[in-house]
């Protein structure tokens, strides 16, 4: 495992979601298969692409007209209205003490059957943070990890003072690891402002608030600076590979800071904590989600549920994964490309006549080398409806086959 030495390096599998804490539980070791299968499954799933640039555009703008300043509820006849608190003008201690209340712990609860009961009975699967950042009407709205909450029957949000409550899933997005949660607003007295990633150096001076190892450490503050910006890492989540922009920080950030905040010396949310390089020897290398890639999502995710992305209805397998016997009808001077591992019934994929072991070589006479390439691009230049020309290898030959993308 080596630290990246720019920002298109990828990192080893030695890196790891920050991830929700979880007590030692037994674990399983995955084959080549199971691997395959599991790529399948995410791919069917997910190779469905919001296009970022023109939310981005006024990312900071939306978000500070969605969102509050950093704010404490003040006791009056409006329980819903709230008073700037101005982190500029304070300590770095009054800063934390004021934003910390909007930093909550979020525990996933799944259905376990024991090996004593046939029963079923609901569990904790494991914990991590989350970060108030709006108040409209009667709720408020929590960000997070996708991971924190991926396969929970129920969500549970734990608040500075105490209280606990049952949180709503608006929604999640996988491959950018995003979720939104609800509650009703009565528990919200701090919210957070959203700050501006885009204007973050190397050098700038950040804190980590979140519940590392679980609730009994919650809002634990770390402090540190920025290391890096735009640093690109590979990561591998429920719906497949993907490339993650981040933000690198020496900020302590551990199992169960997940989904918990970043903040800037003003006090500003800028980065949803989110992974870190996890080898002995190893410290000080954390990453956060930069919000300015964390708004458009979200306001998608509270406007419908969901991130519509462009959906071919096929599973993939890089070709360095696939096992030699399954390359032989490949010519041998085609190193890269992605193969079709398995295509959806009545899906745009079949329709358009991709068939299983087809090698996908180009999109667009744009070259693939592996599946995250052909994801970033389908995700970030095309859209539902869009027509698609592929250059695919089949028996050793060359052939286009073009495909009109729908949405899942």
């Amino acid at each position: 495992m080596t630290e990246m030495n720019d920002s298109n390096q990828e990192v080893s599998n030695t890196t790891e979601r920050a991830k929700p804490y979880r007590s030692p539980k037994k674990t399983g070791l995955k084959r080549f298969f199971s691997t395959v299968g599991a790529g399948i499954i995410g791919s069917v799933l997910t190779l469905t692409v919001v296009t970022y640039t023109p939310i981005l555009q006024d990312a900071n703008t939306e978000s500070e007209k969605d969102i509050p300043t950093s704010t404490v509820q003040t006791a009056n006849d409006d329980p819903y209205s709230v008073q700037k608190v101005s982190a500029s003008t304070k300590s770095l201690a009054d800063m934390v003490e004021g934003t910390s209340k909007a930093i909550v712990g979020v525990v996933n609860f799944q259905n376990k059957r024991s090996q004593l009961s046939p029963i079923e009975e609901s569990v904790e699967a494991g914990s991590g943070s989350g970060v108030i950042f709006k108040k409209e009407g009667n709720d408020a709205y929590i960000v997070t990890n996708n991971h924190v909450i991926d396969g929970a029957e129920k969500v549970e949000v734990s608040f500075y003072d105490g209280e606990k409550t049952t949180a709503e899933l608006v929604g999640a997005d996988a491959l950018t690891d995003l979720a939104v949660l609800k509650v009703d607003g009565k528990y919200a007295d701090t919210v957070l402002k959203f700050g501006n990633s885009d204007a973050l150096r190397a050098g700038d001076q950040v804190v980590a608030i979140g519940n590392p190892l679980g609730l009994d450490f919650s809002r634990t503050v770390t402090q540190g600076i920025v290391s890096a910006v735009n640093r690109t890492v590979s990561v591998t989540t429920s719906a497949g590979e993907w490339d993650l922009n981040a933000i690198q920080t020496d900020a302590a950030i551990n199992p169960g800071n997940s989904g918990g905040a970043l903040i800037n010396s003003d006090g500003e949310l800028v980065g949803i904590n989110s992974l870190k390089i996890s080898e002995s020897g190893v410290e000080g290398l954390g990453f956060a989600i930069p919000i300015n890639d964390a708004v458009p999502i979200i306001n998608e995710i509270i406007k419908t549920g969901k991130i519509e992305r462009p959906y071919m209805g096929v599973s993939l397998a890089d070709l360095d994964q696939v096992p030699q016997q399954y390359l032989r009808a490949v010519p041998l001077n085609v190193e890269d490309g992605v193969m079709v591992a398995a295509v959806e019934q009545n899906s745009a994929a079949e329709k358009a006549g991709l068939e299983v072991k087809d090698v996908i070589v180009s999109v667009n006479k744009n070259k693939v080398k592996n599946s995250g390439e052909l994801r970033r691009y389908l995700y970030t230049e095309l859209k539902v409806g869009d027509k698609v020309s592929l250059e695919v290898y089949r028996d050793g030959k060359l052939k286009t086959i073009n495909i009109t993308l729908a949405s899942k």
